[in-house]
């Protein structure tokens, strides 16, 4: 008797990458392609996704899974990095569609994944109904009986591999990071910065930039949670904007230096302009200047200032925010407890 071959599987949604090791990075379309990843990964038939997206993303991310041939009772972990909502807000719709999966989140941002309302009341007073529908849709709450407290170095399994997950403060104080003994590589959130592919050089080496972005950004302890990373000598970095980066152990050290050297940079050019007039202006020119000069160093003439400056407008924004935000928190505070300068 013939046997019977055993049935192809699909192939991977033009969105979806593999990148080998059981690890699938999902482009969420947020905002633009190739900004925002969530990721999959698969070891013995069990599967975990590592952020999420927003809730515009959790048809792609149901469509990978059932590309690589698992269902959704296959799922056990959904493990945001932090709550931001670029990488959290499509977690209440996505548990709502695993039913064997718990949430594993850092305990700092717990409360909101299980009640969103005051994550959707602070960004609908930055962003404004109409944008919050269009960038994120409704928030979703997570029953909290689904739900996990990660603990600075927990243990998780996944099929036959461990993941181990890490308090990685700096750019949010919600913020853990995983690392994947597997592939030798840590799924960094915004803790490792951003890395755009339009900024990869000919010989396919990526250039990345910090993440300073409201409102709990902190320089000391981001450079703290990057020397913790380094710990392992990781040998590939697996990034939410965007993607895995380098190449190998030595090439993820050039880019943990180029990231030290700008934190440090920033943080001297904040302090330069906390009392300078339009001072949000200042900071904004002075932080494309600073990116414009690394993107010339690493890809030369391949890149106008204006083509640099389009590309890193929103990072440039948001950092310049999360920069003014940490200079106000550095005032003294006067005798009733104020900020010095009133605030």
């Amino acid at each position: 008797m013939s046997r019977q071959p055993l049935p192809s599987l699909p192939p991977l949604p033009h969105f979806t990458q593999a990148l080998g090791h059981g690890i699938y990075a999902i482009d969420t379309a947020f905002q633009r392609d190739h900004f925002d990843a969530a990721y999959l990964v698969v070891d013995d038939g069990r599967a975990a996704f590592i952020d999420t997206g927003t809730r515009h993303a959790v048809p792609r991310l149901l469509d990978t899974l059932q590309a690589v041939g698992l269902s959704t009772q296959a799922v056990d972990w959904v493990i945001p990095t932090h709550v931001h909502l670029d990488h959290a807000g499509g977690v209440g719709p996505l548990m709502q569609q695993l039913p064997s999966a718990r949430l594993l989140v850092h305990p700092r941002g717990l409360r909101h994944m299980v009640d969103p309302s005051a994550l959707w009341a602070g960004a609908l007073a930055v962003y404004g109904e109409e944008e919050m529908q269009r960038s994120y849709g409704t928030l979703v709450g997570v029953p909290e009986s689904r739900t996990v407290a990660s603990t600075d170095e927990q243990r998780v399994r996944l099929g036959q591999r461990e993941l181990r997950l890490i308090d990685t403060p700096g750019h949010a104080r919600h913020h853990h990071c995983v690392w994947d003994e597997t592939s030798g590589g840590w799924f960094t959130g915004d803790t490792f910065g951003l890395s755009y592919r339009e900024f990869d050089d000919a010989q396919g080496r990526a250039w990345i930039l910090p993440t300073s972005t409201p409102v709990q950004f902190e320089p000391e302890a981001l450079l703290a949670s990057l020397q913790r990373l380094m710990q392992t000598q990781p040998r590939r970095m697996f990034l939410t904007h965007y993607s895995a980066v380098g190449r190998d152990a030595a090439d993820v050290r050039r880019l943990a230096g180029l990231l030290i050297e700008q934190i440090q940079e920033m943080a001297r050019i904040a302090r330069a302009l906390q009392d300078a007039p339009e001072r949000h202006l200042a900071l904004k020119r002075e932080l494309l200047a600073l990116y414009q000069r690394g993107v010339a160093a690493h890809l030369g003439d391949a890149m106008s200032p204006e083509q640099v400056a389009q590309l890193l407008s929103m990072d440039v924004e948001l950092n310049a925010q999360g920069l003014g935000v940490w200079l106000d928190k550095q005032r003294p505070r006067t005798e009733d407890g104020a900020r010095s300068n009133g605030g």
